[in-house]
């Protein structure tokens, strides 16, 4: 079933007297319990998508649909109904000053015995709901936002270059985590990243963006092993190259 669409999405900005359109004439499906890789270097329109999808930006045309209904994606306190942003920079999505179990309650209404089932899904202790958000690890401050979202009930989540500031150990632990958290909770996800080799591992599809523009979609294996675009190709020969 088609969770989450996009269709003919259109954002410009204008920096320094000069126009910039980081998505044009975008289109994109999410299928429930699919995971979505967005790939593409800085500057390609990736995390723009992810801020219009959510609300956080409006897009200057084109149309969302949640379940075949469209949305407006005019607000996060409107789409956060449905679907809940991961962000990068984990430590900065949470108030410095409040304990993790005041965060998780103020942000998602749920009650305490709640939020131990979640954090517990997400391999993390009770006892870290009495610490603030700069006394965790960046793993355990990332899960943590993994499990406001899962506390929110949305059934969509969006992820942004969330395993870019963690060393590779922790980079697989979170990737094992979503591919869990999709098979037990039946939730589909958006991973943004501009690292084609993490995608491939976790992604039933991928879309490839450039300049704004969508130039590849398709299956992961399709797309890994039989690109269709010169930009898709360049991004794998630098994989290689490593």
């Amino acid at each position: 079933m088609k969770i989450l669409s996009g269709r003919d999405l259109n954002k410009e900005y204008t920096s320094r007297d000069r126009k910039v359109r980081p998505l044009q004439h975008v289109d994109f499906d999410l299928y429930q319990a699919e995971i979505l890789g967005i790939v593409g270097e800085s500057g390609s329109g990736k995390s723009t998508l992810l801020k219009v999808i959510s609300g956080i930006e409006k897009p200057d045309s084109g149309r969302l649909y949640h379940q075949e209904k469209e949305y407006t994606g005019s607000g996060p306190e409107k789409t956060g109904r449905f679907l809940q942003m991961v962000f990068q920079d984990a430590y900065g999505s949470f108030d410095p000053k409040m304990n993790m179990e005041k965060s998780l309650k103020e942000g998602t209404g749920s009650d305490r015995k709640e939020i131990i089932r979640v954090i517990g899904e997400v391999g993390l202790s009770e006892e870290l709901l009495s610490r603030r958000p700069r006394h965790l690890s960046g793993g355990q401050c990332q899960r943590m936002s993994i499990a406001r979202a899962l506390l929110s009930h949305a059934d969509v989540l969006l992820c942004d270059e969330i395993t870019s500031a963690l060393d590779v150990t922790t980079q697989a632990q979170v990737i094992k985590l979503l591919m869990e958290i999709r098979d037990a909770e039946n939730v589909s996800i958006i991973l943004v990243s501009h690292d084609l080799a993490l995608v491939s591992m976790i992604c039933d599809r991928i879309m490839v963006m450039k300049d704004g523009i969508v130039v590849e979609e398709g299956k992961t294996e399709d797309v890994i092993t039989r690109p269709s675009d010169e930009y898709t190709r360049k991004l794998l020969n630098s994989i290689i190259a490593v």
